[in-house]
């Protein structure tokens, strides 16, 4: 072969991508990134509401979903929270911690961008935009078939993300490359989800549209305590996005309307309570969801109400059970659950078992973190762990 190959590859400008080339280019190997879209980093940029929730105080392997929970733990321990937020004061990018160790930039999530970009520069990593991989092949070295030409490499690390957030020109690349080379795909799901419901829930909660509150939701084990957000369609917010992830098609799913109060407190010392039943509740609960709560008759009065009818009301709001009829979709997941399975790689360096030279890192990779910058300090970790390797190779 006449062309001299490259030492690494990075399909994917995204965080994973453009850290890992950073990472890998530091001892002086040739480092090249082939972006897909005009510019890179699209996907930070719109995160955390446009601050970037970067990561979180509370990672561990715990906080993610995979078909083999322990594989998450060999990188995320080896590259930490601190490890990322001293690379991020390093550049004096300000940043605070909202609640459940959610860290976020004071200014804008370009910061983030403009930190691996140069990061990448003072490494010297050729980052190329608006180029497509149509295939890969692998004799004595990696071919890459894009739409501006081949490109030929040692080494190839995929960080071509998930299929969430379809307008930012996401695709399943990496899924193909993945399954081109025999390496096993869990099947991608949207995760970080808002649910739906049948036209009858749906219109319902129609009408409950902004509303907004604190619960806790559950499926079997797994519960959250964040707030719930009604939409046109179903429901949305922190709390139904994290529980999304843990359920199955047809998942009954359990929501405590009250997670502060005990339910045998509802309606305690209320024997001659005149007031309707609709009228306390709205102490606890927003008022236009207590008007609309069609579970049971609230317009009478606590004190016409037997004790049995008042248990039953209160344990009602403490396991409101409702079964989704699907989601939004990747238009509107967070992230994709699922993808190159984890039984195919190196915990330790995110190299594949059966193709020498070709790493996996990222949302591509079948490892999902909670909402709260967890996916995100999955891609640091995964692409650091990556890169190491890859400065020795």
């Amino acid at each position: 072969m006449n062309v001299q190959p490259i030492d690494v590859v990075v399909l994917g400008a995204g965080a994973a991508g453009l850290f890992c080339a950073a990472v890998a280019a530091a001892k002086g190997k040739t480092v090249t990134v082939l972006e897909h879209n005009l510019v890179p980093g699209r996907k930070i940029r719109i995160s955390g509401g446009g601050r970037c929730n970067f990561t979180n105080l509370n990672t561990s392997h715990h906080n993610f979903i995979s078909q083999n929970p322990d594989f998450a733990r060999s990188a995320l321990t080896r590259y930490t929270p601190q490890d990322f937020i001293s690379l991020v004061e390093r550049y004096k990018i300000k940043w605070h911690e909202k609640t459940l160790g959610q860290l976020f930039c004071d200014g804008s999530s370009q910061q983030i961008t403009d930190m691996l970009m140069h990061e990448c520069e003072i490494n010297n990593v050729s980052i190329r935009t608006s180029v497509r991989v149509v295939g890969i092949e692998k004799e004595d070295c990696f071919e890459i078939h894009t739409d501006k030409g081949h490109v030929f490499a040692r080494n190839v690390v995929v960080a071509t993300g998930g299929l969430s957030v379809p307008s930012l020109g996401t695709t399943d690349v990496g899924y193909l490359i993945a399954k081109h080379f025999d390496i096993p795909v869990i099947e991608p799901q949207p995760a970080l989800v808002p649910l739906t419901f049948n036209n009858v829930h749906a219109q319902h909660f129609a009408s409950l549209s902004g509303v907004s509150m604190p619960v806790r939701t559950s499926v079997g084990n797994i519960s959250f305590r964040e707030s719930m957000l009604f939409t046109h369609r179903g429901v949305s917010g922190p709390a139904i996005l994290q529980i999304s992830s843990y359920m199955g098609v047809g998942s009954p799913l359990t929501i405590d309307l009250i997670p502060d109060v005990d339910e045998h407190d509802v309606f305690a010392d209320t024997a001659t309570d005149q007031r309707e039943l609709a009228t306390l509740l709205s102490t606890m609960l927003p008022k236009r969801f207590v008007q609309g709560w069609v579970e049971h008759n609230l317009h009478r009065r606590i004190s016409q109400t037997s004790k049995k009818e008042l248990l039953a009301i209160a344990h009602a709001m403490k396991h409101w059970s409702l079964t989704p009829t699907g989601n939004e979709g990747f238009a509107k997941a967070e992230v994709t659950k699922g993808g190159v399975s984890t039984s195919a790689l190196s915990s330790k360096t995110m190299e594949s078992k059966s193709i020498e030279g070709m790493f996996f890192i990222g949302e591509v990779v079948d490892v999902t973190g909670w909402l709260g910058g967890y996916n995100f300090q999955w891609a640091w970790s995964s692409a650091q762990a990556a890169g190491v390797a890859l400065q020795d190779r």
